[in-house]
């Protein structure tokens, strides 16, 4: 079998479904050609392959290239003077009536240049990229007007364009309220009638969120983004029960949502629904640690139905300014009390689905893209177990 490159010598976690665990393979190749997998297992079970390049791996472990599957890394600004402000005492609400919370983001998102906007978040991109990721989900909800909502969108394309990566890109034009409108129901109006269409026609955007919270947007606003986002064929996910429980949980179910996420505040039968649907659980560990919440997500229950849960990074100017999804595998473990197994998924296979790509990657399988990360390690758990400290001795995407 004739390929373009093959990786030998290496221990896999192939993370694929029709094997144990991990799906630990001990002496395991890897082949591609034209940038997918043509065999990923036991070297003993490789079909006669050939390639004008043959890597070895002398032992080290081979992961899927890892998946962060719920950011916000296009904004214009930052909000560390915020950040100094409140350990000095200041309340959030006191920061807000300053000017400052989302209304900052939005202003200095909305005075950024295109490329300023790709630069600035660059840097944060590049971190991801140093630690094995290979595909990023990008979310807008900074700019909160067409224009600007399509800048970001247009900016999170531009990035998988600057680098070697995968970028899905998700409209959260329901947000929050902008600084110049009073009205939530005219809002969303505007959202479902105007700006998702443009997103749509545009094709900025590969799926649809939403912020329910009760300083958001109520269940009954965000059905109607959904069931206008599924008119136009977009799928959908959800900010669900981080701050309280309004179901939800229940309603990213209800419209087959790709995921729900954050969800600390989520019931059993909003995980049950979850599992039912197929819907994702996408717990987000740095921004429980960031706002010092003590309420952590039901991971018992999600457990108990059967629902998939997922790690991200939810890098954000606000409440997660996060760009370690290693740090996040620790914090999943440490905070939310997650198996080595849980993790390692969550950040593969369980974020590929987060996201619908699944048959496409986030695990070692034939006919997946060769999307790989090469780690200087003695088993997987180190990679949970570190904190501050990047094993990553090569990242592969699209086999190169």
């Amino acid at each position: 079998m004739q390929c373009d490159r093959i990786w030998r010598g290496a221990r896999l976690a192939t993370l694929a479904a029709d094997r144990p665990g991990l799906g630990i393979v001990e002496d395991g190749v890897v082949a591609a050609r034209d940038g997918r997998i043509l065999y990923a297992g036991p070297a003993a079970e490789a079909p006669p392959l050939d390639a004008p390049e043959i890597v070895a791996c002398e032992g080290r472990w081979i992961t899927p290239g890892l998946i962060d599957c719920h950011t916000h890394l296009v904004f214009g600004g930052d909000r560390a003077q915020e950040f100094e402000a409140r350990l000095a005492g200041a309340t959030y609400e006191e920061i807000a009536r300053a000017g400052g919370g989302i209304v900052s983001t939005v202003r200095a998102t909305r005075a950024a240049a295109p490329a300023d906007l790709v630069g600035s978040a660059l840097p944060r991109l590049d971190a991801l990229l140093a630690e094995g990721v290979t595909t990023v989900e990008i979310k807008s909800g900074y700019g909160l007007s067409q224009e600007a909502e399509a800048a970001s969108l247009r900016a999170a394309r531009a990035l998988g364009e600057a680098r070697p990566v995968a970028v899905t890109t998700t409209f959260l034009g329901a947000h929050a309220l902008p600084p110049e409108e009073g009205d939530k129901d005219r809002y969303i109006a505007r959202v479902c009638d105007a700006m998702l269409p443009a997103m749509a026609r545009d094709g900025l955007a590969d799926a649809v969120d939403a912020f329910c919270e009760g300083i958001a947007f109520s269940p009954e606003q965000t059905a109607r983004v959904f069931t206008a986002a599924q008119a136009l064929g977009l799928p959908v996910k959800l900010h669900a029960d981080q701050l309280s429980n309004l179901g939800g949980a229940a309603l990213a179910a209800r419209f087959g949502a790709l995921s729900a996420d954050h969800l600390e505040y989520a019931d059993e039968a909003g995980a049950a629904a979850m599992a039912r649907a197929g819907t994702v659980a996408v717990l987000l560990p740095g921004a429980f640690y960031f706002i010092r919440e003590t309420k952590v997500p039901p991971v018992d229950l999600f457990r108990r139905h059967g629902t998939r849960m997922a790690l991200a990074t939810d890098c954000n100017p606000g409440t997660s300014p996060l760009t370690s999804l290693l740090l996040v595998l620790n914090m999943g473990a440490t905070l939310f009390r997650l198996t080595v197994e849980e993790c390692l998924a969550g950040v593969t296979r369980e974020a590929a689905r987060a996201l619908g790509r699944l048959p496409e990657t986030g695990t070692l399988e034939a006919g997946k893209w060769c999307d790989l990360a090469i780690w200087d390690i003695a088993r997987p758990a180190e990679l949970v177990y570190r904190m501050g400290f990047n094993p990553l001795h090569a990242r592969v995407w699209r086999g190169r």
